[in-house]
């Protein structure tokens, strides 16, 4: 049986900086959603839906597919109903559409899929029904097995109208629209939070063309491992360790014919060499992957990195500074397995510090490495002299060495700085590495979601469980590289019911949400955040009215952007919470995941860590508005201001 899980807010109304109260600019406001005072009603077009002067003519203008309007009014003609639309809320209409070709859009979320590589393809059903039996049985697996056995051998279901490919569908690489009509949250039968989500797709549709086998496809697929390793004071013992190790790894690649499928890279960091000059650097690559030729090229790229001969300003160094280094100063394109190994024994500085270079932190450097395909290991050397820094930084590392795609946590502590054992890991993962590119090139299959199953119930060593996460997302990066190279596309379907969960491994995502934001949505979100902000730390508000406008920002956001800045009504004191916001969202960011009654419960230290990190948010929205190739025009030659960027839901306030 299936429980409902709602959740309920009793909050202030305060004046109202959103809706319907505030009026269009010019001429009429959209109409209401049904029941609400301040939601106005917007509609995605379906393929081959028109665009007519009038309700009833059918002549006009052909669509895009999920093309957005807003509805302004509604007429029936001979027996069937039409709406007038327009492209946003402030009074400009540009025609009718059948109330037929369109579907109800609430919300302006979409989803992604996770890499399928340890679960089952996620499933697009015809009714909520068909997905609710299954989570709501005892066993899922009697009711899921018949059905996939018959589709495995009819190549269809009665109650499924498609299936996620096999290969992982990059949205960054290949962009899909899988929009949330509706959704809502539930407790399954085994326990597990998840959310039935009525959603739409649609991908442009290409004819079959023939693939080669995967055998032959995998013989292009190549590895980059670029160490990303502190060269302070104390680490010049574990950066030679490293240099040995690669080398002995390419002895290895060499004997195997592996030269061109395995290449490592060198990144050096330190701290703000500003502050101290002695530093000499912060950031410095040694050796690029796309130009080491051989051990012994690499061992000559980087015969000069050496620690430090001055100590940094703080213990803390800039960790952060070195891996983005890493991800935007090398070109990771030719590689399909790409792994970065963070080798330290002090934390890392934070982003809103003054002396980080690029005022991002471990969250966000994560997401921006999981853009790239990039997995992150980290070695933190827990040496005696940094006792009182281990805490914290195996917090940030444990945080940036997520693995998002395959839930691995990528971190690993050395304690005591023991060389000796350092040194095994170094050995270990090269070489787990090496064997998966290894693997791939003799032939071995990547295909099969949920073919690997981690630990069989086992406890595993440090060691096991390294070499099983590499493989598990060695298989991954298989997947990604196969659906790329491929070009496979999101499935062709319209309106279906999804879990985003994995129905037997209910602890598994299948989707990640984004929220689509224009280019003066994202500037309106980081002026309204910004003056929040200020307001806080300038004292002119409570934390408590800072929650209230902060949840009342994130609300918004998530159903319509548009209504966050209205024409001279954006100031500090005229925000307020608008509980229809919240209502219907099946998602929540960091904010509204909070309830007043926690938040109050924290101390000043803890409400002003939780600032620290929306401020350095904001720092990350700069990032997303100068990264012109994510940026995508839903419909064929739109304006420019209309073309959105798929922001993770993490990432919101």
């Amino acid at each position: 049986m299936i429980t409902r899980h709602f959740l309920r807010l009793t909050l202030p109304l305060c004046s109202l900086l959103f809706g319907a109260q505030v009026g269009a600019a010019d001429g009429d406001k959209p109409l209401l959603q049904e029941g609400k005072k301040t939601l106005f009603q917007r509609v995605l077009t379906t393929p081959g839906c028109k665009l007519g002067n009038s309700a009833g003519d059918d002549k006009g203008a052909l669509q895009p597919a999920f093309s957005s309007f807003y509805v302004y009014q509604k007429e029936e003609v001979n027996g069937e109903n039409w709406i007038k639309v327009g492209p946003d809320s402030y009074g400009k209409t540009i025609g009718w559409l059948p109330k037929s070709c369109t579907v109800d859009w609430k919300m302006q979320l979409t989803l992604a899929f996770t890499n399928p590589a340890n679960r089952d393809s996620l499933l697009f059903f015809k009714e909520r029904k068909n997905l609710e039996d299954i989570l709501s049985a005892p066993d899922p697996v009697s009711v899921l097995a018949p059905l996939r056995a018959k589709m495995k051998r009819d190549g269809h279901s009665d109650e499924v109208l498609a299936q996620e490919p096999e290969y992982f569908v990059d949205l960054q690489k290949q962009f899909y629209l899988l929009p949330i009509l509706s959704g809502e949250e539930v407790m399954t039968e085994d326990g597990f939070y998840t959310r039935l989500l009525n959603v739409a797709s649609v991908s442009k549709a290409e004819a079959d063309k023939k693939q080669e086998d995967d055998v032959n496809q995998l013989k292009g697929f190549k590895a980059s491992v670029v160490f990303v390793i502190d060269s302070t004071i104390s680490m010049g013992p574990y950066i030679e360790r490293t240099k040995e190790a690669v080398n002995k790894v390419y002895d290895k690649i060499k004997q195997e014919n592996l030269q061109d499928q395995v290449k490592f890279g060198l990144v050096s960091y330190r701290s703000n060499n500003k502050v101290v000059p002695g530093l000499e650097y912060r950031t410095k690559i040694y050796a690029d992957p796309n130009t080491v030729k051989d051990g012994e090229d690499f061992l000559k790229q980087v015969a000069d990195l050496k620690e430090a001969k001055v100590s940094s300003s703080l213990y803390d160094e800039d960790a952060y500074a070195g891996v983005l280094s890493a991800i935007d100063e090398i070109d990771w394109s030719p590689y399909g397995a790409r792994y970065m190994v963070l080798i330290t024994d002090a934390g890392a500085i934070d982003g809103d510090n003054t002396l980080s270079g690029t005022g991002l932190d471990s969250k966000q450097l994560r997401l921006e490495a999981g853009n790239q395909g990039i997995a992150i290991y980290t070695l933190h050397l827990k040496t005696p002299g940094g006792k009182n820094n281990h805490t914290k930084a195996e917090n940030q590392y444990r945080d940036l060495s997520n693995f998002d795609s395959t839930q691995s946590n990528l971190y690993l502590s050395v304690d005591a700085g023991s060389l000796k054992v350092f040194g095994q890991q170094v050995d270990a993962l090269a070489a787990a590495i090496t064997e998966q590119v290894k693997s791939a090139y003799m032939g071995d299959p990547a295909i099969g979601s949920a073919l690997y199953s981690k630990g069989d119930g086992k406890t595993l060593t440090k060691e096991q469980k390294l070499l099983e996460d590499t493989a598990l997302i060695g298989h991954a990066m298989q997947l990604a590289y196969l659906g790329k190279k491929n070009d496979t596309q999101a499935p062709l379907v319209f309106e279906a019911w999804i879990s985003d969960r994995d129905l037997i491994k209910q602890n598994i995502p299948t989707t990640d949400v984004r929220v689509l934001l224009t280019k003066g949505q994202l500037s309106d979100l980081s002026d309204v955040v910004n003056q929040i902000l200020q307001a806080a730390n300038e004292g002119m508000i409570s934390p408590e009215k800072m929650f209230e406008q902060l949840r009342t920002v994130a609300a918004t956001m998530g159903a319509d952007p548009n209504q966050l800045k209205q024409k001279d009504n954006h100031k500090i004191n005229e925000l307020g919470v608008m509980g229809e916001y919240l209502a219907d969202l099946p998602y929540r960011s960091d904010v509204l995941n909070l309830d007043e009654e926690t938040w109050k419960s924290w101390d000043g230290l803890s409400q002003e860590k939780f600032i620290r990190t929306l401020s350095s948010k904001l720092r990350h929205y700069q990032k997303y508005n100068a990264d012109v190739d994510r940026w995508v025009e839903l419909a064929k030659e739109s304006d420019p201001r209309d073309h959105v960027y798929p922001v993770p839901l993490e990432m919101m306030p």
